[in-house]
């Protein structure tokens, strides 16, 4: 009867560990706790910069439009999306030397002036790239030497 009382206590001691021990697990699980922070950045393009290649020659009454080309710079680390590039008159410039008369972008046409181009661009030179926008100079009725010898100076655009 002394063993049986004997394992009946170990037995006890045992359990009373056990119970102590899971109710220890618990009391930690339950009261556990914390706090914490965090970040996160999106990354910063350059801009790109479009260069037309296609060389304008000399405009005039009667000349046909000329297309506009041109190439994409791209001086970010990662490829940026390009969706289109617009181009648009920025000035005219008459010539030092020109005859009396007003020469203003009014005195140009720029047909097709968005190209689209819906396109990844590769860091670095992007070539042939875009291309359909055209320049002509108007023919009208009325005295255009005012425009002999003026620069149109062209703006672009990149989306």
């Amino acid at each position: 009867m002394r063993s049986h009382l004997k394992n009946k206590k170990k037995s006890s001691i045992i359990a009373i560990f056990l119970v102590m021990a899971v109710a220890g697990a618990a009391y930690a699980y339950f009261t556990a706790g914390g706090t914490g922070t965090g970040s996160a950045t999106t990354a910063e393009t350059e801009p790109l910069e479009a260069i037309q290649t296609s060389v304008v020659t000399e405009m005039g009454p009667g000349i046909a439009a000329q297309t506009l080309t041109g190439d994409i710079d791209n001086p970010n680390a990662e490829v940026v999306h390009v969706t289109s590039v617009t181009a648009s008159i920025a000035s005219v410039v008459k010539a030092v030397d020109a005859p009396v008369g007003d020469c203003t972008a009014a005195d140009f046409t720029l047909a097709n002036a968005t190209m689209t181009v819906g396109s990844e661009m590769d860091p670095g030179l992007n070539t042939n790239v875009w291309t359909g926008a055209t320049l002509a100079f108007n023919n009208t009725a009325s005295n255009q030497d005012g425009c002999q010898g003026a620069t149109v100076n062209l703006a672009y655009s990149i989306t």
